[in-house]
């Protein structure tokens, strides 16, 4: 009898862990590793593969912003490919709906249109981005990168960087 107690606290303890972290996760921030070279050197990516995510960084990602939206100019946000919803990106925000924005490397300026956005990776040569696949809609960004937590010597505060001389507000 004391096994089969023993294995039903056991189970009862794991499913309402599993609860609790599924909330979290769901509601309010979830962590991520951060792949590829893109965003270098903000974030220092690694091999995808296991060993690989043991040396790159790994990052907070916090949803309070996705509640009205609440995103600033330079901040670093996780979000779902606009082209393949199976993969996830982690890129700086450049420019907001309204926003003109000039493309970099052309002088082609673009208008974001209401419910979208524009992102770029920080390392411009090894990035797809907006560049690449136009603009980001809202919808299908996840939430604000706030905090690098692994590996040890790199835990900080992620820094808001604005491309201030290519947007022009509203």
């Amino acid at each position: 009898m004391g096994k089969w107690s023993t294995m039903w606290l056991f189970t009862k303890k794991s499913v309402t862990g599993a609860l609790i972290g599924l909330t979290i996760s769901d509601r309010y921030g979830f962590i991520v590793p951060v792949t590829g070279s893109s965003m270098h050197p903000t974030f220092s990516a690694c091999d995808a593969r296991f060993p690989g995510y043991l040396k790159a960084d790994v990052v907070l990602v916090e949803k309070f912003c996705l509640e009205k939206y609440k995103f600033s100019h330079g901040d670093v946000i996780t979000f779902k490919s606009p082209t393949d919803h199976k993969q996830n990106f982690v890129k700086r925000l450049i420019a907001l709906p309204g926003d003109w924005v000039q493309v970099p490397e052309s002088s082609e300026i673009l208008k974001i249109p209401e419910g979208h956005c524009w992102v770029e990776g920080d390392n411009a040569a090894c990035s797809l981005d907006s560049r690449s696949f136009g603009f980001v809609p809202l919808g299908l960004i996840q939430g604000r990168v706030t905090h690098v937590i692994w590996p040890p010597q790199r835990i900080s505060q992620v820094e808001r960087k604005k491309a201030i001389e290519r947007i022009s507000p509203h």
